[in-house]
């Protein structure tokens, strides 16, 4: 192992919530109210900032997205890669739950629940919308955030370090096809070539910048790095909240109008964060890998990185559509369900170690 694959692990192991990350649904709650409040008070704000698209990237968007997942991305040290050997048990659990059962899993219940048990209540022109973002939340595997879900649950940091980077690099090869392949399976249009310049710009092209600006800020010594880290990571949040705010100018009228929908779309993504967490808590204890392992990778199968989710379903589809409002459901339950989830595993350990 290397000295700084060590440094990221226990940098990774004393992650904790900061203040905007405890409260996130509070604040995207508020982005509600703040976004609904825009679109009704100043409608053309809203409308003249949608307009600002090249091929089809909206430009304020797109420079709030790379100010989103950057910071997040130069956490990632793909120097870790060699450690996903030392628990080649748990990672293949992880890679299993992450990529063959979670996208499959999310569109069979957007099926069930979107196009059948909720089809009465909700907008039947956005239907196929709705489903292609809960589609979008669930391939993309959780990044930054996994990091402070293992630390509550004391997870080990290599563990989580190398699962985190080995999914990331199956992300940028891998989403876009996962992507086509289930939007086509549930008969939705997809615009392939959107959907490449989505993975290029959302994906590529920050995965290169991060890693660039982490060579250099590593360059400059251990400490500089973990000041930059430390004064650049609220900007994520910030351009969340931002993008969020732009995005329910648009939504608002469909969300006053029927306010339930909310709540609807929050279901299948509710079952499918216990459903995917439970299974791969349970098949880690049935290959016999240790409580530390277990946590990260039923967490990291539970959560999402949902910044990326509600890019791209703002590229495919336009801020007005279903889509980016399912991925927005997803921001906003991440955070209660993911610690609903911690606290499970952790009052767990005895009955998981008496395997």
């Amino acid at each position: 192992m290397s000295a700084q694959c060590e440094v990221t692990a226990k940098r990774a192991a004393g992650a904790s919530m900061s203040f905007f990350e405890r409260w996130l649904s509070v604040w995207v709650g508020l982005c509600i109210v703040a976004g609904i409040a825009l679109g009704q008070i100043a409608p053309g704000v809203a409308q003249t900032l949608g307009k600002m698209e090249v091929a089809q990237v909206n430009l304020p968007v797109g420079l709030l997205i790379w100010v989103m997942i950057i910071p997040m991305l130069i956490k990632v040290d793909f120097g870790a890669l060699h450690q996903v050997k030392s628990h080649a048990k748990g990672i293949g659990v992880t890679l299993f739950v992450n990529w063959l059962v979670k996208p499959f899993s999310m569109a069979l219940l957007a099926y069930i629940f979107i196009r059948h048990l909720f089809a009465p209540y909700l907008p039947a022109d956005q239907l196929d919308s709705y489903i292609a973002g809960l589609i979008l939340l669930a391939a993309a595997p959780c990044t930054a955030m996994v990091f402070v879900w293992s630390r509550l649950t004391g997870g080990d940091p290599l563990f989580t370090l190398s699962q985190v980077a080995l999914n990331d690099a199956i992300m940028v090869f891998a989403f876009a096809p996962l992507v086509g392949l289930l939007l086509g399976i549930s008969a939705i249009v997809v615009p392939w070539d959107t959907l490449v310049i989505s993975v290029v710009l959302y994906i590529v092209v920050p995965v290169v910048i991060a890693q660039v600006i982490r060579k250099i800020l590593l360059a400059q010594g251990q400490a500089a790095f973990d000041a930059a880290l430390e004064k650049i990571g609220p900007w994520s949040i910030a351009a969340l909240l931002a993008t969020l705010v732009l995005l329910f100018a648009f939504q608002g009228k469909a969300i006053l109008e029927q306010p339930l929908i909310i709540a609807l779309l929050a279901v299948p993504i509710l079952i499918q964060v216990f459903f995917n967490s439970a299974l791969a808590y349970w098949l880690n204890r049935a290959v016999g890998e240790k409580h530390s392992i277990a946590c990260p990778s039923a967490l990291i199968g539970a959560s999402n990185f949902f910044e990326l989710a509600v890019a791209a379903a703002i590229a495919l589809f336009g801020f007005e559509s279903g889509a980016a409002l399912a991925t927005v459901v997803g921001v906003l339950i991440e955070v209660p369900a993911m610690l609903l989830v911690v606290g499970i595993v952790n009052r767990s350990k005895g009955w998981y170690e008496r395997a």
